[in-house]
């Protein structure tokens, strides 16, 4: 098992390398910048559709207008895919070009909409009662575009670079103020945008008879289903716990190349259930949130407690504890690092294994006890059981699943966690023993020292009288210069003297009393993956702070989202697992002015727990 984890770690550069790859970096956070569109739209659906579960039908008047709000946000979420992604991705592109000739991302998003929309709407007209209507068919608007989107915003951020990285664009006089100029730089751009989009979804109708759209879905749809399966989930899911537990954040590898199927299937299934079929895709992104990972990769929500209540190891239950309330809501980095989870041999089979066996068991229940697969999406935050019954929407099934998957995990994880206990236990009682044998190697020095001392008593008495004349001279020789002191002193101004006394004090009180007063005023950025982990350091950093009366301002957010922001502060910190990313931060970093650093694993979550040392390593990166 080792050979195969040092075998893993070596291929740790080219798993980071994935990771910071411009292209799945732009899906990803383009993905998570419509996340709140697809969360918020549930809640209407939730209030729709669950009473259905117990046979209860809202009036046709009151659900369409519930279903309304679903409609126009999840409705269009391809076209905010198609914006989003664009936006992230030209931050991207803009990394690479000198400052003072930027891709306008304002530009680029609309470009990249007014393309998607091209590629995947249809006009539709009609007349009623004598009233001739016109439009657009928002069939591929929604979550069934978001390939289409992605294609979409990758096309325009290149096409824009390479007229803009030429200088191939309107250049206007100095006089002309930058707003009206940026607008004519961005004419041949966005029009060589538009007439290539215009131009392709023109062949391809006429080569295909229907939109790209409709056949980016047609080319995908196998892959989809084939993710789908028993194998393709243990695959999908394997593969990330396999790379978080390298200590390489496996989302962002794997989550980029099945986004597209995480939401569309959850729109498939609530299709289904309202047509009155069984609503059967399993992979959907509550799936993932709240079985897959239930408490965080690797499902750890059971061996966190496990840890707390059960072990007889003191430090195994200090971390369990520590961790336990960040660990139910998802946020399990500090179990992760500090039991620790990562790269520790011994949890290597039930880390892969147990979020494998959760997503089968939801499978057999979809597939063979009949119970309909996710339809809500909540906030990944979400506690994992609370997420799963609403996800499901309140079925039967949903509350025996819970208890399954809770058990099963306690199987996979228990053997494992025994292991670990006995050994971590063997170690405390090893370092007892050594503390206690120092304690008494202690005890007869000091004993050895006072036996040594009686029998040096009268050498020690002559030492003294000697000592005590060689004090009598010098405090005359002392009281001789004090005087010689007192009269050049004379000649020196009240005022001066006050002066100096109270610039003496102040800076003896500063550096006494308040060792990091200079950071008041100074601002800190945290960055993770999802913004659940970064909390976590920025919260110890505002308390410590407020405790030594500093005006320290921190923040929280995920990596991707930072770039609007970043030139607010002083010190950027990346948390551990998005470490991958620290080059393209470094590189921002200096572009904006603003310090950055990356932290390590255990590093982080200690830092988390001490305040004083989390200020005291702020300061260290300011270098105050």
């Amino acid at each position: 098992m080792e050979k195969l984890i040092a075998l893993i770690e070596k291929g740790k550069p080219f798993f980071n390398a994935i990771a910071r790859n411009k292209y799945l970096k732009a899906i990803r956070d383009g993905f998570i910048s419509v996340m709140p569109i697809i969360i918020v739209s549930s809640i209407f659906l939730l209030v729709s559709a669950v009473p259905n579960v117990w046979g209860f039908y809202w009036p046709a008047e009151i659900n369409d207008v519930l279903m309304k709000a679903y409609n126009y946000s999840m409705g269009i979420v391809g076209i905010c895919a198609a914006a989003t992604t664009a936006k992230h991705f030209c931050d991207a592109q803009n990394r690479d070009l000198p400052k003072n000739n930027q891709i306008n991302f304002i530009s680029v998003m609309i470009a990249s909409l007014i393309g998607f929309l091209l590629l995947s709407s249809d006009a539709i007209s009609f007349t009623d009662n004598g009233v001739s209507i016109s439009g657009l068919a928002n069939g591929y608007m929604g979550s069934k575009g978001l390939l289409t989107a992605f294609i979409c915003a990758f096309a325009t951020g290149i096409i824009y670079k390479f007229f803009i990285k030429r200088n191939i664009t309107i250049k206007m006089p100095e006089q002309v103020p930058p707003n009206i100029s940026q607008t004519f730089k961005d004419i041949i751009p966005f029009g060589v945008c538009l007439v290539f989009f215009w131009g392709f979804d023109f062949a391809f109708r006429n080569i295909f008879g229907f939109c790209f759209a409709q056949g980016v879905i047609q080319v995908f749809q196998p892959l989809f289903s084939a993710a789908d399966g028993y194998v393709g989930l243990a695959i999908i899911y394997g593969a990330m716990s396999l790379f978080w537990f390298v200590g390489v954040h496996g989302p962002s590898i794997i989550e980029p190349a099945i986004s597209a199927a995480l939401i569309s299937n959850l729109e498939l299934n609530m299709a289904m259930y309202q047509a009155g079929e069984h609503a059967t895709a399993v992979l959907t992104k509550p799936l993932q949130d709240f079985v897959v990972a239930m408490g965080g990769t690797g499902a750890t929500l059971v061996i966190c407690f496990m840890f707390a209540f059960l072990a007889k190891s003191k430090e195994m239950r200090a971390v369990g504890r520590a961790s336990a309330v960040p660990v139910c809501f998802g946020v399990n980095e500090p179990f992760l690092f500090g039991a620790p989870m990562v790269l520790n041999p011994i949890f290597f089979i039930p880390f892969i294994f147990a979020p494998i066996a959760n997503i089968w068991i939801t499978k057999f229940f979809i597939d063979v006890l009949g119970m309909n697969g996710f339809m809500f999406s909540l906030p990944w935050t979400t506690p994992a059981p609370l997420g799963i019954a609403m996800g499901l929407g309140l079925q039967p099934l949903a509350f025996l699943l819970i208890p399954a998957l809770l058990i099963v995990d306690f199987l996979i994880y228990f053997p494992f966690f025994k292991v670990y206990d006995r050994e971590k236990c063997a170690e405390e009682a090893e370092a007892d023993q050594a503390e206690v044998a120092q304690r008494a190697a202690q005890k007869q020095a000091a004993m050895n020292a006072a036996f040594q001392g009686k029998a040096d008593t009268a050498s020690v008495a002559t030492g003294a009288v000697a000592q005590a004349a060689a004090s009598m001279a010098a405090e005359k020789k002392r009281a001789a210069g004090q005087s010689m002191d007192e009269e050049s002193a004379g000649n020196a101004t009240p005022a001066a003297s006050d002066d100096a006394a109270a610039s003496a004090s102040s800076s003896t009180t500063d550096a006494a009393g308040n060792p990091y007063a200079a950071l008041d005023g100074r601002r800190v950025l945290v960055l993770c993956q999802g913004g659940g982990t970064s909390g976590l350091l920025a919260n110890a950093l505002a308390k410590a702070a407020r405790e030594h009366g500093i005006d320290l301002e921190t923040a929280a957010d995920a990596y991707g989202s930072h770039l609007d922001i970043m030139p607010d502060f002083d010190l950027v910190i990346l948390a551990p697992q998005a470490a991958s990313y620290f080059d393209d931060l470094k590189a921002d970093g200096e572009r904006m002015g603003v310090a950055c650093c990356v932290t390590r694993g255990k590093q982080y979550i200690d830092l988390t727990r001490d305040g004083e040392a989390s200020l005291a390593f702020v300061a260290q990166q300011l270098g105050i």
